[in-house]
C-alpha cells in the first residue's frame, strides 16, 4: 500500500499577502500538498503558486486541476517546466477538461471550450505534448467518467477519483474495480486519490449552491464525499478505503483546513 499523503485545495486570493498566509498555514499544518484551483478567483493559478513556492519550504504545489481548454499545450508546457525546475521538484500538475460553466473564461481568453469528447481527446494530445520532456512534474488526472479513467489508466501519475457528491460506498467500488481494470499492470505505479467536500454534518451553504444538496444530508446518507468530525472514526473510515480501494491521498477544500489536519494526524499516528 502506498503512504498516505494529505492535501488541501484553495480557490480564494483577494489578495497576496493572504495567499502567501494561507500557504505558510497549509504548511505548518503539515499538508503534504497546497493545490490551486484554475482560475484561483480570477486569478491565474501559476502565478500564485510560484509565490506560494517562495514563502514555504518542503510543501509540494499542484493545480486542481488546470482546465486544458484554457492554454495552448507548448505554452503550457513551458510553464509547468519553469515551476517544476524552479521549485526543485515540488510543482505537481492536475489536469482536467474544465468544469461546467467554464465556457465564458475559455472565450475570454480567445480559445475554444468544445464538447466532453473533443475536450478529453484534446487534452490526450496535451499530455502527449508535456510527456515529451523527459524531466517532468507527477501528472494528476481528476474523474470518475469511463473516458477519463480510461486516459487516467494510461497516462496518469496519480488518479484523484471526483465522483458525484452522493456517491456511496457500493458506487465508488463500482468505480475503482472499473479503473484497477483498465489499468491493468500499470495499476502498481498509480496513485489513486479522492477530494472530499467536507468534514462533519453542519449546513453550508456554499455546497449546498454548487452540489444541490447540503452537507447534513450527505453525512446521514454515508456519502463517501463527506467524512466524520470525529477525528478516530474519519481515521479509520480512510484506512479503510486505502485498504479496501488503495486510495491514498486525500484532498479537501481549504474551509477544511483546520479539522482536517486532526483527522490526517490521526491516520498518520496509526501508521498512514
Amino acid at each position: 500500500m502506498k503512504p498516505f499523503r494529505f492535501g488541501i485545495v484553495a480557490g480564494f486570493a483577494p489578495d497576496l499577502t493572504a495567499w502567501t498566509t494561507q500557504a505558510k498555514r497549509v504548511e505548518d499544518l503539515g499538508y503534504d500538498t497546497l493545490l490551486a484551483t484554475d482560475p484561483v478567483g480570477t486569478a491565474d493559478p501559476f502565478v500564485l503558486l510560484g509565490a506560494a513556492a517562495a514563502v514555504t519550504s518542503d510543501l509540494r504545489l499542484g493545480t486542481f486541476v488546470l482546465a486544458d481548454p484554457f492554454r495552448d499545450a507548448r505554452a503550457l508546457r513551458w510553464q509547468v517546466q519553469t515551476l517544476h525546475q524552479q521549485t526543485g521538484g515540488r510543482f505537481e500538475l492536475g489536469l482536467g477538461v474544465g468544469r461546467p460553466g467554464a465556457e465564458a473564461h475559455a472565450e475570454s481568453l480567445g480559445r475554444e471550450f468544445g464538447g466532453p469528447g473533443e475536450r478529453i481527446t484534446r487534452m490526450a494530445e496535451t499530455i502527449a505534448v508535456l510527456k515529451e520532456t523527459g524531466d517532468r512534474p507527477r501528472l494528476v488526472l481528476a474523474g470518475g467518467g469511463p473516458k477519463m479513467l480510461a486516459l487516467a489508466a494510461q497516462e496518469a501519475d496519480t488518479l484523484t477519483f471526483t465522483w458525484p457528491p452522493k456517491t456511496t460506498e457500493a458506487d465508488a467500488e463500482s468505480i475503482v474495480d472499473r479503473f484497477r481494470k483498465l489499468a491493468e499492470e500499470r495499476l502498481p505505479d498509480i496513485e489513486l486519490g479522492l477530494n472530499l467536500m467536507a468534514v462533519g454534518d453542519a449546513s453550508s451553504p456554499g455546497i449546498a449552491r454548487w452540489a444541490g444538496v447540503d452537507v447534513p444530508e450527505l453525512a446521514a446518507a454515508g456519502a463517501v464525499t463527506v467524512l466524520p468530525a470525529d477525528p478516530g472514526q474519519a481515521a479509520e473510515r480512510l484506512l479503510g478505503w486505502r485498504e479496501r480501494w488503495g486510495i491514498s491521498y486525500v484532498t479537501i477544500n481549504s474551509g477544511y483546513a483546520e479539522p482536517f489536519a486532526a483527522i490526517a494526524a490521526r491516520v498518520r499516528l496509526a501508521g498512514g
